[in-house]
């Protein structure tokens, strides 16, 4: 492969618009761009859990991720091209499954936390649902894959699923959501009930 990026800044985007892979130009804050966006976010956030210690099945897993999520922004890039198949979300689903067994039954609702990897996992599932979000819009108005779509909805419940075993990976816990706080509601002031 030769040099792909031998020059960083082009100026051709100066004033408002990018280059998509078929040449077609479109505003920098099109739907579609954003999405892409979001994707590469997303892709950052993963990086971030990376950076701490993690048993090897999850690395393999999150590695894997992090390339698809490159091939989903390539397949954005150029509307009508096709990267990611059913074949992806199938392997997504194994993991999940894999990874879910060896967590009991959840009762409560979580809240993100439990760690520093399993609350980097829980805010990169976040990223990741605002990038189905906008994709589901996306698909609307446009021509997309559905199974970039479905991809994105299995990573976030990978995402979840990770975000447990992490904390118990950790020596953490699940920081678990109580409604039972006993907060009291203060009246407005000059209010009498």
């Amino acid at each position: 492969m030769g040099n792909r990026l031998s020059k960083i800044y082009t100026r051709t985007g100066d004033k408002g618009t990018t280059g998509l892979g078929d040449g077609t130009r479109i505003d920098k804050d099109a739907l579609r761009v954003e999405v892409m966006g979001e994707c590469d976010e997303l892709n950052s956030a993963i990086g971030l859990i990376l950076v701490h210690p993690l048993r090897e099945g999850i690395r393999e897993v999150l590695a894997e991720v992090q390339h698809t999520l490159f091939d989903l922004g390539g397949e954005l890039c150029m509307p009508g091209y096709a990267a990611i198949t059913d074949a992806d979300v199938t392997r997504l689903e194994t993991d999940l499954d894999g990874f879910n067994a060896e967590l009991p039954p959840l009762k409560e609702f979580i809240l993100p936390g439990g760690g520093p990897a399993a609350a980097a996992c829980h805010l990169a599932r976040t990223i990741c649902r605002r990038a189905e979000r906008h994709m589901v819009r996306l698909a609307r108005e446009e021509s997309v894959n559905p199974a970039g779509q479905s991809y994105l909805n299995r990573l976030s419940d990978l995402l979840f699923v990770l975000g447990r075993v992490l904390a118990r990976d950790e020596g953490g816990s699940e920081v678990l959501w109580r409604n039972d706080r006993g907060r009291r509601r203060q009246p407005p002031a000059g209010d009498d009930a």
